[in-house]
């Protein structure tokens, strides 16, 4: 095995699908249908097409009816009573379970973003280098989704990750530090948030 697939190896993919969609009625974003299949399973194969072998999935809203209609065979779920509170405490409930895995990175995706495929989130995982690393994907050079933290990052992102804001916080204070990887021309970063948004689901 390369040094390149050692390191592949040594990150975990981690999906954060607990959103309830208030914007969208209440459906819960993991259980939107796309090709014929919850949202929450084709995020998850976007991860494994990426080289991602490990895979925690954060559920929360209706996470009973994830589990029993999602096909998420393999992958660690982990489920976030605190869901309501935003996207910050999903980041938390994620990384707080690959402690102790042996992971030394985490390559975090959206649910709702379908339009980031696995050659935007293999190229996030390609520069990974090692647990200090911080990788974000670049949009025409403003960051987005896939990002990957080291695993010598994931306390201060936790102590930081509040409400929606995610790892904003962290990733601004540290911004000399991040490697930005250019994907416009592979993937388009939109977010499924409003009705007006379904469309792109077909």
């Amino acid at each position: 095995m390369t040094d390149n697939q050692d390191l592949q190896r040594d990150v975990a993919g981690l999906l954060l699908a607990a959103g309830g969609g208030r914007r969208l009625g209440g459906r819960p974003k993991a259980l939107l249908s796309y090709r014929g299949r919850p949202l929450v399973e084709h995020a998850v194969g976007v991860l494994r097409a990426a080289g991602c072998e490990r895979i925690h999935v954060v559920l929360g809203a209706a996470a009973d009816e994830v589990r029993a209609r999602a096909r998420l065979d393999g992958c660690v779920l982990v489920e976030n009573p605190d869901w309501a509170a935003g996207m910050g405490s999903s980041l938390r409930a994620g990384l707080a379970s690959l402690a102790g895995t042996g992971a030394g990175a985490a390559l975090v995706s959206l649910v709702d973003q379908p339009g980031i495929g696995p050659a935007a989130a293999a190229r996030v995982l390609g520069a990974h280098r090692d647990e200090t690393s911080l990788v974000s994907a670049a949009y025409a050079g403003v960051r987005g989704h896939p990002v990957l933290f080291g695993a010598a990052h994931w306390s201060g992102i936790a102590e930081t990750a509040t409400g929606d804001r995610g790892a904003r916080a962290y990733l601004k204070a540290h911004e000399g530090e991040i490697r930005l990887v250019e994907c416009a021309d592979v993937a388009e970063p939109y977010d499924i948030d409003t009705e007006a948004d379904l469309s792109r689901l077909r």
